[in-house]
C-alpha cells in the first residue's frame, strides 16, 4: 500500500485512510500478504510465522555464528541482530571461547576486546537477544560477535510458505460467494511483489525453484522485484540470518549477493528445469548501484561485459532515486540533504505494464538501465572524474563489491557454516551510472524531477560518523542555486540560466511527463500531482533558501 497506494505505513490496514489513494483496489487487485520470517520481533501488527526448530533425532543443535553490530549512537546495550530482529540464543551465555572484535571498516583488522568487557543482556521471552559492553560502543564501528548458538531454525519453510499460501488461494481456496456471472471468485492471475528485502526473497525462491507448488504449477505469473539489487539471502541455511545483506559499510560475511547473478550465469536453471519461469520486472534505483551491486544483474562477474536480460525479464533503472521513498527533515549523520524523489508514479505505470505482458500478452516498455557499451555504467573513478566539480562537495572512494565467501566445506551440499564468520576472498566487480554535466545519472529512466532539474539527485549519502563510508540506503540531494550570483563555486547552471520563469519550469516538465506516458513509463492520473509538487518546489528553491538545514524540501511533500 506505500508502494502504490502512497499510503502510510502500516502493517495492519483496516480503514478506507489506510488505503490511501486506492490505486490497486481501483485496479481490481484482491490483495494478499504472507508471512514468512521467523526472525522478527512482536507488535506494530507485524505478520509473523512460527517456523520449527531444527534438532538433531530431538537432540539439541547447536553451531558456530558470527553477528555484526553496529551503534546509530552512543550506547552499551545493542541487539545481536538488526531490523527487530530476534537473533539466535547463545547455547552458554558465559561461554569462554566467544569473541567480539572491532575494526572500523569491512577489510580492517579486527582489534579483539576482553571478553570480561562484555557480556549477554538477560531477556524474557520473544525479547530479542542482546550484548552489553562496558564503555560503550562506539557509533559507526563494526563490532563482530562470533559465539556458539542454539536452536537453528527451518528458515528455508518460509519460502515455502509463501508459495503454499499464494497456492492455496490462487488454485484451492473456497469459492467466493460474491463472485460474478457465477464464477468461483479465484484469482486469474497473480503477480508478486518484493521490495528491497522481500525482492531478495522473490528471486531467491525463482533460483530454488520454489515458485512451484507440489502439483507443478507455478504459483505466480509475474513478479515486480524492486530494489533488491542483485541480491538473494541468507534465507535456506542452517542459522541463517535473514536480515543480513551486504552494504558498502557492513555485513560484507553473509550470503546475500553469491553467484549466479544473470540468467546467463544459471540464475533461471532450476526454474528452467520445472518448466516454470515467470514474467519479471526488475527495478532498480541508483542507490542499489551503490551499496547493493545491482550492476551484476546485467553484467559479467568481472564487469567486463554487458548482459542482456531474460527475454522474459526486463530491468528498469531510476536515474537518480534513492532506495526507497522516506524523508529526513535533516542531514541527520549524512553530509548532504536526503533525496526527495518520488518515484511511485513509476511504479504503478510499470505494475501496469508487468500485469498487460503476464495476462494479455502486450509487450511492456523495452528495459532501460546503464551499460558499459555505450560508456554510461562504469567504475567509480570514472564517475569521479566526471561530476561536477563543485567546491567542497565530497564523492565516494567506493561502492559495494561483495566478495567471493568460503563458510566452510559443508555449505554449498548441506547449508551447515563450519567457518564463522565466512572467509572473504576476491570481490565481484560492480560498477555505477556514470553522471552527466550536472551529476544527474546517465542510462537510466528520468523521472520529470530529474529530466526537468532543479538539484542533481544522488543514489549516495557519505556518512559523517564513519569518514569514507556510504548510507545503507540513503540518496542525497544538492539543490541548484538561485541564480548565478548565488552559484559559488558551483558549476551547473543556476535556476535562473536554466528557466525563463516558473511557468517555463512547469512547461518543460509536463512536456517531459507527457513523454513518459507515452513511453508507458508514467500514467496520465499522476502528472497532475507531479506537476504541483514541481511548482511548490520551484518557489521554494528560487526563493534562495537556506540550503543548510534542508528545509527547503518540505515543498516537495507539503501541499
Amino acid at each position: 500500500l506505500h508502494s502504490f497506494n502512497d499510503a502510510a505505513w502500516n502493517n495492519a490496514p483496516v480503514s478506507a485512510a489506510d488505503m490511501g489513494n486506492g490505486f490497486l483496489l481501483r485496479r481490481g487487485y484482491t490483495l494478499l500478504w504472507s508471512a514468512w520470517n521467523w526472525d522478527v520481533v512482536a507488535g506494530g501488527g507485524r505478520l509473523r510465522i512460527d517456523l520449527p526448530t531444527a534438532t538433531d533425532g530431538g537432540r539439541t543443535i547447536t553451531g558456530p555464528v558470527a553477528a555484526e553490530m553496529i551503534a546509530g549512537w552512543p550506547t552499551d546495550t545493542l541487539p545481536v541482530a538488526w531490523g527487530g530482529s530476534l537473533g539466535y540464543p547463545p547455547a552458554d551465555p558465559t561461554e569462554p571461547a566467544a569473541t567480539l572484535s572491532v575494526r572500523a571498516a569491512p577489510r580492517d583488522r579486527r582489534r579483539p576486546l576482553a571478553r570480561h568487557l562484555w557480556r549477554f543482556a538477560a531477556g524474557g521471552p520473544g525479547a530479542p537477544v542482546r550484548l552489553r559492553l562496558d564503555g560503550g560502543f562506539e557509533p559507526g564501528q563494526i563490532y563482530e560477535l562470533v559465539y556458539t548458538a542454539r536452536d537453528p531454525r527451518v528458515v528455508g519453510l518460509g519460502l515455502a510458505a509463501i508459495r503454499d499460501a499464494i497456492s492455496f488461494f490462487r488454485f484451492a481456496g473456497a469459492p467466493n460467494p460474491l463472485a460474478e456471472d457465477g464464477g468461483d471468485g479465484l484469482p486469474r492471475a497473480a503477480l508478486i511483489y518484493g521490495f528491497s528485502q522481500s525482492g531478495r526473497v522473490i528471486q531467491h525462491m525463482l533460483l530454488e525453484g520454489l515458485h512451484v507448488d507440489e502439483a507443478g504449477r507455478g504459483v505466480f505469473d509475474a513478479a515486480l522485484i524492486h530494489g533488491a539489487g542483485a541480491g538473494k539471502g541468507s534465507f535456506n541455511h542452517r542459522f541463517a540470518q535473514t536480515t543480513r545483506h551486504p552494504s558498502h559499510h557492513e555485513d560484507h560475511l553473509y550470503p546475500a549477493d553469491v553467484f549466479p547473478f544473470t540468467a546467463e550465469a544459471g540464475l533461471l536453471d532450476r526454474a528452467r528445469a520445472l518448466g516454470v519461469v515467470p514474467h519479471r520486472f526488475y527495478l532498480s534505483a541508483a542507490t542499489e548501484y551503490w551499496t547493493r551491486a545491482a550492476s551484476l544483474l546485467h553484467t559479467d562477474a568481472a564487469a567486463t561485459r554487458d548482459v542482456d536480460p531474460d527475454p522474459r525479464a526486463r530491468l528498469y533503472f531510476l536515474a537518480g532515486a534513492g532506495h526507497g521513498v522516506g524523508f529526513r527533515a535533516g542531514r541527520g549523520r549524512f553530509a548532504n540533504c536526503p533525496n526527495p524523489l518520488d518515484t511511485r508514479p513509476l511504479s504503478r505505470a510499470l505494475l501496469v505494464a508487468l500485469d498487460g505482458w503476464a495476462t494479455q500478452g502486450r509487450a511492456p516498455p523495452d528495459s532501460v538501465f546503464p551499460r558499459i557499451g555505450d560508456g554510461s555504467l562504469g567504475s567509480v573513478a570514472a564517475y569521479r572524474a566526471a561530476f561536477p566539480g563543485i567546491v567542497g562537495m565530497q564523492l565516494p572512494t567506493g561502492n559495494l563489491r561483495p566478495p567471493r565467501l568460503d563458510h566452510g566445506p559443508r555449505f554449498a551440499a548441506t547449508g551447515i557454516a563450519d567457518r564463522q564468520p565466512a572467509l572473504p576472498g576476491a570481490p565481484y566487480a560492480t560498477l555505477v551510472p556514470l553522471p552527466d554535466a550536472d551529476g544527474l545519472d546517465r542510462g537510466g529512466i528520468r523521472l520529470p524531477e530529474v529530466a526537468v532539474p532543479l538539484g542533481t539527485y544522488l543514489g549516495w549519502n557519505l556518512r559523517r560518523d564513519v569518514p569514507g563510508r556510504l548510507g545503507r540506503w540513503q540518496g542525497a540531494f544538492l539543490p541548484l542555486a538561485a541564480t548565478a550570483a548565488a552559484r559559488r563555486g558551483d558549476p551547473r547552471r543556476s535556476l535562473a540560466e536554466r528557466y525563463r520563469s516558473e511557468a517555463d519550469f512547469l512547461q518543460r516538465t509536463r512536456a517531459a511527463a507527457a513523454g513518459l506516458a507515452r513511453r508507458r513509463l508514467l500514467l496520465a492520473e499522476d502528472i497532475p500531482g507531479i506537476i504541483a509538487r514541481a511548482g511548490r518546489a520551484y518557489r521554494a528553491l528560487a526563493s534562495d533558501p537556506d540550503g543548510a538545514g534542508c528545509g527547503f524540501l518540505d515543498a516537495w511533500w507539503t501541499p
